[in-house]
């Protein structure tokens, strides 16, 4: 009975032995080992046997990045405005014996060296300045707060400013002086509008005034071409008829008692109108007239008698 408690408690020991000797490191994990009270050595992730009783590993570090919001924080700026800034921290350990040695409590510390930077830098810079460069001011930030900690094995990746509070007598003027900006510039847009349709009403009636005098002008220059068109047609269709004529009377051979009847036809054309009071007779009316009683007589008269033949 007393071997079996022997070895049960051997046993016992053997695992609790084990226990404390083999130790599994996560992936983005580090442990601090310390030997006899003292710094020995980093465990990587993975299997690592340490002596028990001899060698102590610390609480793991996480060597992911990290973010802590620290919460808002008062200010004051160069022209006197108290505003409660609240800023957002992400880092990462890079040296594990260094966060664990070098520094007891690495959060607080950064909070307050961040609460003391950004009032600083916010210090220097006017209210309306806070508003309008926070990339400035993250980057600033940055750069004092990465260089504090790197002796503590702590990387410094952004700092980055949340939100940025003024009191509320001051939020009620700059946004009386928002509302005044814009309507300032929905004036001078409304303004620039009216203007620019203005301008450019003008500029049509110009543009049509100008294309309605060079519509009436080619009008007047196609309707000119058109009564020389055709005053050019009539006169060569009357000097066509002219020519006609002359050919056909030539052609017909007229004699002397067809011209002077034509001729009596034509008087009481020449007499026709209100404005005729008078009519003269032509002193060729009398010519005429003969012409037309000696070819009558030619008609009535007999044919003379053939002579007889001349007899030798």
């Amino acid at each position: 009975m007393a071997a079996l408690i022997v070895i049960a408690v051997i046993v016992v020991f053997a695992l609790f032995v084990a226990a404390r000797s083999i130790r599994v490191i996560p992936q983005a994990r580090a442990g601090v080992v310390e030997r006899l009270g003292r710094y020995s050595r980093t465990l990587e992730p993975g299997l690592t046997i340490v002596t028990p009783f001899i060698d102590r590993v610390r609480p793991l570090v996480d060597l992911r990045e990290q973010v802590v919001n620290f919460s808002p924080q008062s200010v004051i700026t160069e022209d006197n405005v108290v505003v409660g800034i609240e800023t957002v921290l992400y880092f990462t350990i890079t040296d594990p014996r260094s966060a664990t040695y070098e520094i007891a409590n690495p959060l607080q510390a950064i909070e307050q060296l961040t609460v003391t930077t950004l009032r600083n830098v916010i210090g220097g810079l006017t209210l309306e300045a806070t508003l309008t460069s926070r990339e400035n001011v993250n980057a600033e930030l940055r750069t004092v707060l990465d260089e504090a900690t790197g002796k503590w094995g702590i990387r410094i990746n952004r700092v980055e400013i949340k939100s940025v509070d003024p009191p509320p007598d001051i939020k009620t003027a700059m946004e009386k002086q928002m509302r005044a900006e814009r309507d300032r510039r929905a004036a001078i847009l409304t303004a620039e509008g009216e203007k620019q349709s203005q301008i450019l009403t003008a500029e049509g009636a110009k543009q049509a005034a100008v294309l309605n005098a060079e519509g009436a002008q080619q009008a007047a220059v196609l309707d000119a071409e058109g009564e020389r068109q055709a005053a050019i047609l009539r006169a060569e269709g009357e000097a066509k008829a002219i020519d006609r004529v002359f050919k056909a009377i030539h052609e017909g051979k007229p004699d002397r008692t067809l011209l002077s009847y034509e001729y009596l036809k034509m008087l009481p054309l020449l007499a026709e109108g209100d404005a005729n009071k008078v009519f003269v007779v032509p002193s060729e009316f009398a010519e005429a007239f003969g012409g037309i009683g000696e070819a009558l007589r030619g008609r009535l008269e007999p044919p003379a008698p053939p002579r007889p033949p001349h007899e030798d």
